[in-house]
Formats: C-alpha cells, structure tokens, sequence
C-alpha cells in the first residue's frame, strides 16, 4: 500500500481550528486542498488567518516566502460536496456529534468515487457506529489529529468494524508521508491516547481528595521527579476540567463503569462552581492578574548523616551514589541483604516505593525507621524527590532522607503516607492501561509507546518505562495499591501477570 500521491486532491470539511489546521498539513505536503464550511465566510476567513500566522513565521525567518505562497495557493475554498468529485481523500472536522456526522457521511457518498477514502477526525466516537449507515462503510477511517493539527506529530488511525484494511493502511501510509506519526487504533472507547491517560489525570485527583500533597506539589514532583512536561494538575486546567471530565465520564460509560475509569467527584465540583482552569480564570490555579502561583512543599536544608550505606546493586544506585558523593556525603557500598536494596542514613532505611505505605511496610518488615521514595525518570538528572515516613519512625528520619536527597542536589517534598507515592502510582497505572491496551488488540506494544510520546508528550512510552523500571516492580505497586484500596481499579493487567512470570 502506498500513500496518497501528492498530485491527488484532498478534501477537508469543517474550517475550525481542526479542519484549517489538517488543511494546513496536506497543503504543505503538496495536495491541493478543498476547503468547505456550514457557515458563511468561515473559509475565507480561516484561510485569511493562516495566511497571518504564515506571516509571521516568514518574518522569523522559519518558513520562505515561496512556500508560504505555495501552501495558500493550494487551498480552495469549495462552494459545495460536488466539488469533491474530484477528491482521492476527503476528512471531516466537523462537530463532535454523531447524527450531524452520519448525515454529512450519507451526503459525501452522493459525490465521491468509489475508490475515495473517508477520515473522520473524532476523538471519540464509534468508528462502527459511524459507518453502519453508509453505503461503503469500508472507506470510513477514524483520522484523529491533535491539537493544534501542523505542529502535534500523532495521528491516530482508527479502523472500525467495517472498515477495509487497504482504506486504514492508505490512511496511515499519507500521514506519515505529511510528517506525521501515525498509529493504528481500533475503535474502542477512547482509542490510545483518550484511553491510556486516564490514570494520569486520576490518581493526581485521588492523591488531591486523601489530602496526601496539593496541586502545586504534585505538579512539581511529576515534572522534576517524572520529567513530564506538565503536571497533571496544571495540565487540567489547560485542558478545561469541563472537557477533560466529559471525556473520562464518556470513557467510563462506554466501559459500562469498570472502576479504573470512575470520574472524581472531586473534578465534578469543581466543572459545577465553574472553575474550569485557565479559561475561566481559575481552576486549580488562579490565573486573575497578579495572582501569586503557589510553591510546591519543599523541605528546608536538613543535616547530613555521617554516611549513607548502600546495600545492592542498580543503574538507581549507582546514579544516587555519585549524586552523594558530588554532595559531600560519605558514601559505601556493599551487597544486598535480606532487605533487598536499601539506603542505611544513621540507622534509617531509604527504600523505593513498592506500593505499600511507609507505615504499611514497616509494619509488616518490623522496621521502625523507614522511610520512601518515589520513582524518577531519570536518577542522575531529577531535581526532586518525594518521600513518606512511616509512623513509628521516629523524627530525625525524614530530615535525615531529605538532608540525603538535598546532598544529591534534589529539592525535597514530604508527602502523608500515601501508598504508591507520586509518580509511582501514576506510573504503574498507565503501564497497567497500556498493556491491558495491547491485550486486547487495540494498539500495538510499540504503537503506543508512539502514541503517548508523540500525543501528549510523556518523557517515556509506558511500555518503555516499564521495562526501565522492572514489571515485576510496576505489578507489585499494582497489587499493594489494590490491598491498600480494596479495589478492582488496580487490578493488574493479565497480560503484565503474563510477561512478569515470563521474566521469573
């Protein structure tokens, strides 16, 4: 299969943020592009704010004057669907709204060829439903760009029921001829990206509602801990939390209310006071005028212990050991013992988080002085850390972790006892999704690694993460969040139990 030729006509209906901006990509590729919208003057308007925008990167020096011209030559606004005859592909971008959809679909099969293939840019509705009216439902593609469409790289290919694989492999095949990365989906709630992120926005709201760490500090920790782009929270707020709550209600319905996806009520007060983040002015955050942005909890400088004992082996401990050592502090190594890899501060032990609380742990290892971490993305760079205490600990313990992660040139913030920490937490569970994804054939391993690197930039596809931290880790933090809970949100995936008694 082959993509579409770039002296093939593309057709694109809707002239919004979405429809311009898809319009925008296959013009640049080289197809002329027929441009149609409901409302008068929307195309001509659209196309006059791009040329605009064009402008002003011809100014910067990032884009030539020819091509410029060129990308606007090669749109065409079309008077009506008849113009679209003469088209080898035709995408709508219109309302997210399946009946306006399926009528606009019946109208587009009056004038297209046969051989004419059929995107549909939703981000959310059945492709099979989609194209149960249609005359050729096999030519309906699910072709779902991201926002803003030049600049995002994912492009998810969703194939329905009914759809030819030669229509999904063609449509694949022209996005990544236009410069895009595209990934093969099949239509289920959500598809990849919609899917596999709930747990990143959902375990922040969780933390949030049991009062373990604020917003500003989970934020922080996800960035300088996780090395995500965007805090969950502050994420939201760009997003809207009215969107972003109907989109985990309608993938929590469609899944017929599997507990994994269950909306927050906290999230749903907030949408009901109207405090839908940066476009109202307020959401988590304040966005008025001169509104003071809240600092993350962070831990004031803390003395060093005489030593820090490392017991075992790992790529962790051998980036923490030369970060220690940088810092000042006195550093040894020698093997495991029974308690597995443990950092020894004066008597207390330093341990990554297994899922189970501080308190939890030391209950059942009968070590009073312990104390927690989170997972970082990256040991050797991480600007901050987050760490528990269990309660029988006595005080000096968490200035003794802190004052060893202050000497590793970290920023320390001390979260309640929460199971599973931060990034932890939310790391197992959208590797968990993930490959509960790829288990029942949604996407593919490496698909989605593309899609969420490429559709809402993780440091890490979650399969690739995974791997890093050890599957045996990511299901052990899944069951000991489902002891802690008592819940089936946290159920591991099947195929995760599979591959980790694979690996053992």
């Amino acid at each position: 299969m082959a993509a579409l030729a770039r002296d093939r006509v593309v057709g694109v209906v809707g002239a919004g943020t979405m429809g311009i901006g898809i319009a925008q990509v296959a013009a640049t590729a080289g197809h002329r592009v027929k441009l149609i919208d409901a409302r008068a003057g929307a195309v001509d308007a659209a196309i006059a704010a791009l040329g605009k925008s064009l402008d002003g990167l011809v100014t910067k020096g990032k884009m030539t004057q020819d091509k410029r011209d060129g990308i606007l030559a090669r749109l065409e606004p079309a008077d009506a669907y008849v113009d679209f005859e003469v088209c080898d592909l035709v995408v709508e971008a219109i309302v997210e709204d399946m009946g306006i959809k399926r009528a606009l679909l019946a109208e587009l099969e009056t004038v297209v060829g046969d051989s004419c293939v059929i995107g549909t840019n939703t981000s959310s509705l059945s492709i099979s439903a989609m194209a149960k009216e249609m005359r050729a439902p096999g030519r309906l593609v699910g072709f779902h760009f991201f926002n803003p469409a030049p600049v995002m790289q994912l492009v998810e290919i969703v194939s329905g029921l009914a759809t030819d694989p030669a229509a999904a492999q063609i449509a694949f095949d022209t996005a990544a001829a236009w410069g895009k990365a595209p990934v093969h989906a099949t239509s289920t709630p959500g598809f990849v990206v919609n899917r596999c992120a709930r747990p990143f926005y959902a375990e922040a709201l969780r933390l949030i509602v049991e009062r373990a760490a604020d917003p500003a500090t989970i934020d922080a920790v996800m960035r300088e801990c996780g090395g995500f782009r965007m805090g969950p929270c502050e994420l939201m707020d760009l997003i809207g939390h009215d969107v972003n709550f109907a989109v985990t209600n309608a993938v929590y319905d469609a899944y017929f209310k599997d507990p994994r996806y269950a909306p927050s009520a906290l999230q749903a007060e907030m949408v009901a006071a109207g405090r839908l983040g940066r476009k109202s002015g307020r959401g988590f955050y304040d966005y008025a005028k001169g509104a003071k942005s809240p600092e993350p909890a962070t831990e004031p400088a803390a003395t060093l212990p005489k030593q820090a004992v490392f017991e075992g082996e790992s790529d962790m401990f051998d980036a923490l050991a030369e970060r220690a050592k940088a810092g000042g502090l006195s550093v040894h190594r020698r093997p495991a013992g029974d308690r597995g890899t443990t950092i020894l501060l004066d008597g207390v032990a330093l341990r990554p988080t297994d899922g189970r609380t501080a308190t939890q742990r030391a209950h059942d290892t009968g070590e009073r002085e312990l104390v927690l971490h989170d997972v970082a993305l990256d040991y050797a760079a991480a600007a901050r850390m987050a760490i528990a205490v269990a309660d029988q600990a006595r005080g000096e313990a968490a200035s003794l972790a802190t004052a060893f992660f202050q000497a590793c040139g970290m920023k320390v913030s001390l979260i309640d006892d929460a199971p599973g920490l931060i990034v932890a937490r939310t790391l197992a569970m959208l590797v968990n999704e993930a490959l509960d994804a790829v288990q029942q054939g949604v996407v593919s391993a490496e698909g989605v690694d593309v899609a969420m690197t490429k559709g809402v930039n993780y440091p890490k596809g979650p399969f690739a993460w995974g791997r890093a931290v050890g599957l045996p880790n990511i299901r052990a933090i899944l069951d000991n969040l489902a002891r802690h809970y008592g819940e089936d949100r946290y159920r591991a995936s099947s195929r995760l139990r599979r591959l980790v008694a694979r690996e053992t």
